[in-house]
């Protein structure tokens, strides 16, 4: 994997795992940051409430630094970590994956616990394909709006994607410069008059 690029889902999936009567229902989604996983365990506690455990993983950031698992009420290392586990075997970043179990009456102990979450999150992250996104550094974007088109023309030949825009006389864009282009995309943002290129 080059370091101007990480591995992420494409769209969210959905795996049922069984084990000797409790169902683990396994969801993964990408995400760009940490909220968006509590959005999600909310979600699912909704729409599950009688679930007896609500178990997740996620990593975020393209340098992978950011993560967490929870067994929620599990004993300890047996569910958050075999689903950040499968997150990590794909080098994935950006993804979360939340595994709801319905208790089936029979205890799997600790081994089948480990192997159930497992498995579930597996079965789940193979069903979507993996991607590569640029890593990209976010910048702000100051220029005169009679120099949209060149400004345009810029974004769009080096693939920057936009986050937010304010379109007035005067004209504010928030975008993410893939990394490997950075150097490039600034110098033709200098060249055009009166266009004004911050960090953050």
């Amino acid at each position: 994997m080059s370091p101007d690029h990480y591995q992420t889902i494409e769209k969210a999936s959905f795996a049922e795992y069984r084990d000797r009567g409790s169902k683990f229902l396994a969801y993964a989604f990408p995400l760009q940051a940490v909220e968006e996983c509590k959005q999600q365990l909310q979600l699912l506690k909704k729409e599950h409430p009688k679930a007896v455990h609500h178990c997740f993983a996620y990593r975020v950031g393209w340098d992978g630094n950011q993560f967490r698992v929870s067994d929620d009420g599990e004993p300890a290392g047996t569910a958050g970590k075999p689903i950040l586990g499968q997150i990590d075997s794909k080098q994935l970043t950006n993804t979360g994956v939340i595994v709801v179990r319905y208790f089936g009456g029979t205890l799997l102990g600790i081994p089948g616990l480990i192997q159930a979450y497992k498995s579930a999150s597996s079965m789940c992250l193979q069903l979507i394909p993996v991607i590569q996104k640029p890593i990209e550094i976010p910048y702000t974007l100051q220029f005169d709006y009679t120099r949209i088109n060149e400004v345009m023309q810029v974004i769009k030949q080096s693939g920057c994607s936009i986050s937010a825009q304010e379109m007035q006389l005067f004209c504010l864009i928030k975008l993410g410069v893939p990394k490997a282009k950075r150097e490039e995309v600034l110098h033709k943002l200098k060249e055009i008059p009166g266009t004004l290129c911050l960090p953050g």
